[in-house]
């Protein structure tokens, strides 16, 4: 950068560097997105195109920036893991935040045709982002294990919420019926009077997505020789798993180093 007088104005920027050795979590969220759901006319209580939309968009930020070990996704949010030794962008929160979430939202409007062919675009999807600092391996669990959580309790409601509704109820009677209920009333609402058994739902919509590197066997064609060779690379992969317990953990212990 050529040195000028206006050059002082650098010196107004904040620094935003997250804390050193900690797990650092960005964190989208869709902004306006129950009407974006609604303008696009999304299925309910879940939308398979939408979730597999929004976990391309995730692996195709996992596979730009290699620095992310986890992602973990439900409805209109996404969660990108960090690793304490990470020293990207000297770890300065705002450039972390603004690159993943502006990369994400890039490629949902790049990828829209593909996942919803016959549903036009009919105004870009927004997202915002944070940035959290988790000091300790427990911290980072226990807000992964929130957001599980939180997308199974989210799921249980909207599952009955809709059943009620395409039962022929309105919205209001939906409510209103599921005021002050309790897990187990949901299940025996969904059961007794839908014939819906919640513990058959898949997996992707009562557990999310998580997102890590898998070895894969990756084919492709030789610069020299021109034929197709085989290689192991480390692809981001979505799972539909349980990441609450130890045995996730125990299965994947090279994502808390």
């Amino acid at each position: 950068m050529a040195n000028s007088k206006y050059e002082y104005t650098r010196h107004f920027e904040t620094v935003d560097k997250v804390l050193p050795n900690t797990w650092m979590v960005v964190r989208i969220d869709g902004r306006g997105f129950h009407r974006f759901s609604q303008e696009h006319e999304f299925a309910k209580p879940n939308d398979r195109r939408a979730i597999d939309l929004m976990n391309r968009c995730a692996v195709e930020v996992m596979m730009d920036i290699k620095d992310i070990t986890i992602g973990y996704g439900q409805s209109d949010e996404y969660s990108f893991v960090l690793p304490k030794s990470c020293n990207l962008y000297s770890r300065r929160a705002s450039k972390i935040s603004s690159t993943i979430v502006s990369l994400f939202a890039a490629n949902y409007t790049m990828r829209w045709n593909e996942y919803f062919p016959t549903v036009k675009l009919k105004y870009p999807p927004c997202f915002d982002s944070r940035v959290v600092c988790y000091p300790s391996d427990q911290n980072l669990r226990d807000y992964l294990s929130w957001r599980q959580v939180d997308c199974h309790i989210n799921n249980l409601y909207n599952t009955t919420f809709w059943a009620i509704v395409h039962s022929g109820k309105t919205e209001t009677a939906a409510e209103e019926e599921l005021r002050g209920t309790f897990s187990k009333d949901k299940h025996e609402i969904l059961f007794s009077k839908h014939n819906i058994n919640y513990n058959t739902i898949e997996e992707i919509y009562k557990k999310g997505s998580v997102i890590i590197r898998q070895k894969t066997k990756v084919t492709s064609i030789s610069p020299n020789t021109g034929e197709p060779v085989e290689r192991i690379k480390l692809v981001p992969t979505p799972l539909h798993v349980d990441i609450i317990g130890q045995p996730f953990w125990g299965e994947h212990p090279q994502l808390l180093k």
